[in-house]
């Protein structure tokens, strides 16, 4: 590939990247203008963002056959429709050196199976995550993307990697990339926020932290091992799902990853993301520039058959499963949108009270949803519809999505260009 090749044999920073035969002259003065033009911090902006969350598919299936082969073109469908930021995962447990110092160029992505992934690789492919970033945060300037850089911090069946196990490993990796990003000249006031772990103390990779928290789920075998340390008596009172203990050093590992990288990179906000699932006063949000807090109606009411659904069972009929969603939806839409307006009232109130922006990535109907010839979309439009609706009504939202679905592969939803532009226009109002 004739961009890789470039990519791969020069050192490049934003400046020789705007310059080189990356982009026509047209495109160059696009991205230039684009790069000069002052760019607000999250906390100043008048008008909320239209993010969409682009995860890790943007690179796990950029291949032959992905959704996502052609940057240019995607990121073009994408501002059509009207988004001007991207959550992404940029992967920042590659981009770092492995614990033993050595840096790698290529990862290998197995596919298990081949039931329908719904966010990363179809296929067994590799992937070159440092020359994938250098190539595609330009190309986000150049459509007027803001970037918020995200991790997942997954293994994506690539193998073992002792990062992931390593005391610190999260640090490391986000130093080492944030600083690679920095000699590239791409760590600029294009990026509105860094997420440095998704669905934090939840669902991500992060192995060592995961680990600790199981250790001190076992009060006595963590104080036999730890003797040393300060255990509290009162261990059977428990906030979102986990005990004093636990919640400590959740506590403790979180502010410090925060303050020792902005210590080093003070420019940006810091945060883990949230989601509904660990209540909002059981997260210490002191250190947090932004509270990004992932909420979906599937929270709000026991909405039946969604879980199934979304992973569609080819031996089944679907169509009456999918009907009788349909009428729970109906009949108890009033319930779950004054639940859904609560729970967007109680994330801005937190906001305001830590004098932080909020915002949601990840939202608003079901957590998963699939193509399939016997459903539809509509009731995942309806349901961002309301959402973004009763968001409108704070003004510390500053930037909103529509829902998690917002990628090329999800092609039900994502053809419909017309419900796009519709939906982002208010969120950007």
């Amino acid at each position: 590939m004739e961009r890789r090749n470039f990519l791969k044999n020069v050192t490049l920073g934003a400046g020789s990247l705007l310059a080189s035969p990356l982009l026509s002259n047209a495109e160059t003065e696009q991205a230039d203008a684009f790069a000069k033009r002052k760019k607000l911090p999250l906390h100043q902006l008048k008008k909320p963002l239209a993010i969409a969350m682009w995860d890790f598919s943007w690179i796990l299936r950029h291949h032959r056959y992905g959704e996502f082969e052609n940057w240019d073109k995607v990121l073009n469908e994408l501002a059509e429709r009207g988004y001007n930021a991207l959550r992404l995962d940029i992967m920042p447990q590659y981009i770092a050196a492995d614990t033993d110092g050595k840096i790698t160029e290529e990862f290998r992505s197995f596919k298990n199976g081949w039931a329908p992934a719904k966010w990363g690789n179809d296929y067994t492919m590799s992937f070159r995550p440092r020359e994938a970033l250098l190539e595609f945060l330009p190309m986000c300037k150049k459509y007027g993307f803001r970037v918020a850089l995200s991790s997942w911090f997954t293994n994506h069946g690539t193998g073992a990697r002792g990062i992931f196990n390593e005391e610190g490993g999260a640090l490391r990796a986000w130093t080492e990339t944030l600083t690679f990003l920095q000699q590239h000249n791409l760590l600029d006031d294009n990026i509105i926020y860094i997420d440095l772990l998704n669905e934090y103390p939840r669902y991500f990779g992060y192995d060592w932290f995961h680990n600790q928290m199981r250790n001190r789920g076992d009060v006595a075998n963590f104080k036999a091992n730890n003797p040393n340390a300060f255990v509290p008596e009162n261990l059977d009172m428990k906030v979102g799902g986990f005990n004093v203990l636990q919640t400590k050093f959740m506590h403790e590992f979180g502010n410090d990853l925060i303050q020792k990288l902005k210590a080093r990179f003070p420019a940006y906000p810091y945060q883990m993301s949230v989601t509904y699932t660990t209540p909002l006063d059981s997260i210490d949000i002191s250190q947090f520039g932004t509270l990004d807090y992932h909420l979906w109606f599937t929270a709000a009411a026991d909405i039946p058959h969604w879980r199934s659904l979304g992973g569609i069972d080819q031996s089944k009929d679907n169509r009456p499963a999918f009907n009788e969603l349909l009428k729970f939806w109906e009949d108890k839409k009033p319930e779950m949108t004054q639940w859904m307006d609560k729970a967007i009232t109680a994330v801005a109130n937190k906001g305001r009270l830590h004098k932080i922006p909020v915002g949601n990535t990840e939202g608003w109907g079901p957590v998963g949803w699939l193509d399939h010839p016997e459903l539809n979309w509509n009731w995942v439009k309806e349901a961002a519809d309301i959402a973004v609706e009763l968001t409108k009504k704070h003004d510390n939202y500053k930037y909103i999505c529509s829902s998690n679905f917002t990628h090329p592969q999800f092609r039900g939803i994502w053809e419909d260009v017309k419900w796009h532009r519709r939906i982002t226009n208010r969120i950007k109002a």
